[in-house]
């Protein structure tokens, strides 16, 4: 994503909330705080139909984290 963003190409990365301390984490360690947008936890076991109600709550936030 850093080398995305440096061309202006901008970018928002989606992961479950478990994970929120750890990307921070990383991206602190490489210097860099991506945008990102994070769903609740667990996404594995998830039914499509569950999968598409979590994308569809998400959409406005990974927009406008896009193009704010």
């Amino acid at each position: 994503m850093t080398e995305l963003e440096g061309r202006g190409v901008p970018g928002v990365f989606v992961a479950s909330a478990e994970f929120r301390v750890a990307a921070d984490s990383q991206g602190r360690a490489l210097g860099f705080a991506p945008a990102a947008v994070y769903l609740a936890h667990p996404i594995q076991d998830r039914t499509d139909e569950e999968m598409r109600a979590l994308a569809d709550a998400a959409l406005d936030e990974v927009v406008g984290k896009l193009v704010g």
